[in-house]
């Protein structure tokens, strides 16, 4: 995608591209990491699985306090740039049983 500039929202081929912090919870194991993408959901979900398919994610296990059947992905937009630093509130989440991948929000 290129390296950003000026920030965590930088333009790629004339569109904007964001940086999202991605928090997987699945399978009693836990993952935290970011992602640069446009800001669609059909975007943000492949960047997600390009960034799994590289296999540099550190899992953490959640041990047996973790109920298995509830498996969960949240996103939110990084606002100041920070590895971690967002709005405080995740844009969208989604709880179920299978792999599922929540919309965007302007």
């Amino acid at each position: 995608m290129g390296p950003p500039q000026n920030g965590p929202i930088y333009k790629y081929k004339g569109e904007m591209i964001k940086k999202f912090r991605v928090q997987i919870s699945a399978y009693k194991m836990y993952a935290d990491f970011n992602i640069e993408s446009l800001d669609t959901p059909q975007d943000i979900e492949n960047a997600i699985i390009d960034k799994l398919g590289k296999n540099d994610i550190k899992w953490e296990s959640l041990g047996e306090m973790h109920d298995p059947r509830v498996n969960r992905i949240t996103y939110e937009e990084v606002i100041d740039g920070g590895d971690n630093a967002t709005s405080g509130d995740p844009l969208h989440t989604e709880k179920g049983t299978g792999s599922s991948m929540g919309a965007g929000a302007s």
